[in-house]
């Protein structure tokens, strides 16, 4: 393999500069699934991890997602191949080695589906001892944070009335562009206040919606989507300092800060929970282990309480993608068809015009066929 690289610290930042037939330089342990279909997007020749793509700790599917799609991992690699590269070195692969110039620059293992499988397996095997420590550390903080539930955030002024409407929230979850699209007539008929949580508001431009409101902390979100005229609402640290603001500030743009603990999406829910919204829509939501394992965290005290306090109101759309995927059928078909043609025929004997027509296009074809 033959190609240009591109190196990022951080995969869902890289993806956005990668260009076609690229060879990604990555330093991530354990790709994520949606980190992977997001390479996979940006159509790379190849990914090099300087860290293990599947280290065994627990199962997810993220390497495999990349091999289903033909696209070679050569994982761990090491860290200071990362920092001797520049963008744009024209590199070549053979075997585990990378060439350059003809001198050999590192090595790494090629990943296959049998190390996969075997980390895999690994990996189902500490799965109770991750789990284990991440029930425990969910407990721990949970107390510490248990007034999530009795009290209310401090929320700035907002320039849209939530009593009485839906409200849709988006985050960059596992098949969040999928169950985004079925529930497009929803959204068309109800037309919900919507949510970008980050990258969410950009799934929501990209299937033509204009986002009323953009929360979290500005890192994994385009420049485009965050001038579209959207109301901005910094996620802030419970001491008030908001890191995303920085960012805001070097577009010229305007933002309010939220100060919350958790999650964006946490504090989406919160604050529309807490503003009289009617219904909650939540698409590409995290609420499962491996979902928080896989953004690096520990625990899920935060998402836990506040599930408690809007789950009267919540409806989780995640998978709802998977309740649809059944092919349409011919029988299904042939059965539309004899049900659109029945009025006609009921019509036909009821008119003599068209029972007249009908008779004499018989005749014709009985002469044609004769002939």
């Amino acid at each position: 393999m033959k190609g240009k690289i591109r190196r990022g610290l951080r995969t869902k930042e890289l993806v956005k500069s990668l260009e076609p037939h690229e060879i990604a330089v990555i330093v991530h342990e354990d790709i994520d699934e949606l980190a992977a279909r997001a390479l996979v997007a940006a159509k790379v020749q190849g990914v090099i991890n300087t860290a293990a793509s599947i280290s065994g700790k627990y199962p997810h599917r993220g390497p495999e997602a990349l091999l289903d799609a033909g696209i070679p991992v050569l994982d761990q690699v090491g860290r200071d191949f990362f920092d001797r590269v520049d963008d744009g070195l024209e590199i070549e692969i053979k075997g585990g080695e990378i060439f350059a110039g003809g001198r050999c620059l590192g090595h790494g293992q090629l990943l296959s589906r049998r190390v996969i499988q075997e980390k895999a397996h690994l990996g189902e095997e500490h799965f109770n001892l991750q789990l284990g420590k991440f029930i425990h550390n969910t407990i721990e903080y949970a107390s510490k944070e248990q007034d999530l539930i009795g009290r209310d955030l401090v929320l700035p002024e907002m320039n849209m009335e939530f009593r009485g409407r839906h409200t849709l929230i988006v985050v960059r979850g596992k098949n969040y562009l999928e169950d985004l699209n079925v529930i497009r007539p929803y959204i068309n008929e109800v037309k919900p206040i919507l949510i970008g949580v980050d990258g969410g508001a950009d799934a929501l431009r990209s299937f033509g919606y204009q986002p009323d409101l953009i929360i979290g902390d500005m890192d994994s979100i385009s420049d485009a989507t965050l001038k579209c005229g959207a109301e901005l609402l910094v996620h802030a640290y419970g001491d008030g300092r908001a890191p995303g603001m920085d960012r805001i500030a070097a577009l010229g743009l305007k933002a309010k800060v939220l100060p919350a603990p958790g999650t964006s999406e946490d504090a989406a829910m919160l604050l529309a929970y807490q503003l009289g919204t009617e219904l909650i829509v939540a698409v590409g939501s995290h609420s499962n282990v491996i979902d928080f394992l896989e953004k690096g965290r520990q625990g899920m005290a935060s998402t836990f309480l506040t599930r408690l306090k809007v789950g009267s109101i919540l409806v989780d759309a995640k998978g709802v993608s998977k309740l649809y995927r059944q092919k349409l059928k011919i029988r299904y078909i042939v059965l539309l068809v004899i049900a659109a043609l029945i009025p006609f025929f009921i019509y036909s004997f009821i008119s003599p015009q068209v029972s007249q027509f009908l008779r004499l296009l018989y005749m014709k074809l009985r002469i044609l066929i004769k002939m």
